[in-house]
């Protein structure tokens, strides 16, 4: 006959849920990781017998107390910037992660004058497949890790969305707001915006998505020098959302090359 199993000493009041109330003037950090990235987190973290979220209290506490090299983490984050890059910059970097006057050798191509620049929209890369003017999927982007790198795996690819996932909401919300009934039929990679995602920089109302092949904003007589770059980006209105300045700009090759280069990217003016 199998062990039954006591029940442990029950709650004082078994209708109410155990809470843990933070001291007073903490507050809650949220990101956004990939799978590929909670995972790499899940492993360090059962390697030192805690939580994820005691693993990043743990890293804030080591800083908080000096007791973690600043210095060396900086130079690991940016190892990590470098990793989740999609789209090449125009230009190396330094060691503060900000751009010099020294063009990629990947990026030639925009320096002999080819391609169209474009906006940049600071949002979350996805793919709307449209069929009779109808929304008949919606996936979002995925992008190697760095050991699928490593494997030669360096193109991205296009997984589906899940309608019960926290991480999906906002992403199905901006593509059912979205106004596809003019749209040919096809698989349209866009961006999706609004004021849930990445901040929503360009101060939208509502969610929506921007179908590069379609909308995405087109910029004529573009610079394509460090300098020219820097000081046009420093004034660039948006085109798509006016009164607000524009990310960055993309150029698009007609072979399916891209390269990009953001506003924030040049070092800071004094």
């Amino acid at each position: 006959m199998p062990e039954t199993r006591g029940r442990g000493r029950p709650r004082k009041d078994p209708q109410a849920l155990a809470r843990w109330t933070p001291p007073e003037g903490w507050s809650r950090l949220v990101a956004w990781v990939s799978p590929e990235e909670k995972k790499a987190l899940k492993r360090v973290a059962v390697e030192a017998e805690v939580s994820v979220a005691d693993l990043v209290r743990s890293l804030a506490g080591g800083l908080a107390a000096g007791v973690i090299d600043a210095e060396e983490l900086i130079r690991q984050v940016r190892k990590g910037m470098q990793v989740m890059e999609k789209i090449p910059t125009l230009f190396e970097r330094d060691d503060h992660f900000r751009v010099i006057d020294r063009p990629r050798a990947e990026c030639a191509w925009v320096f002999a004058g080819e391609g169209t620049p474009t906006e940049k929209l600071d949002g979350t890369n996805v793919r709307l497949t449209v069929r009779s003017g109808r929304l008949v999927r919606v996936e979002k982007r995925r992008n190697p890790s760095k050991a699928q790198k490593q494997q030669g795996i360096v193109d991205g690819w296009y997984g589906d969305t899940d309608e019960y996932a926290a991480d999906d909401k906002w992403i199905l919300a901006a593509a059912r707001n979205t106004d596809v009934s003019g749209w040919p039929d096809d698989e349209h990679p866009c961006e999706a915006l609004g004021p849930r995602i990445q901040g929503n920089p360009l101060a939208l109302d509502d969610h929506l998505c921007v179908p590069f092949n379609l909308e995405i904003p087109i910029y004529q007589d573009v610079p394509r020098s460090y300098t020219g770059l820097r000081d046009l980006l420093d004034k660039l209105e948006s085109r798509y959302a006016p009164g607000h300045l524009a990310e960055g700009i993309v150029f698009h090759h007609p072979d399916g090359r891209r390269a990009k280069i953001k506003r924030k990217d040049f070092p800071q003016s004094n």
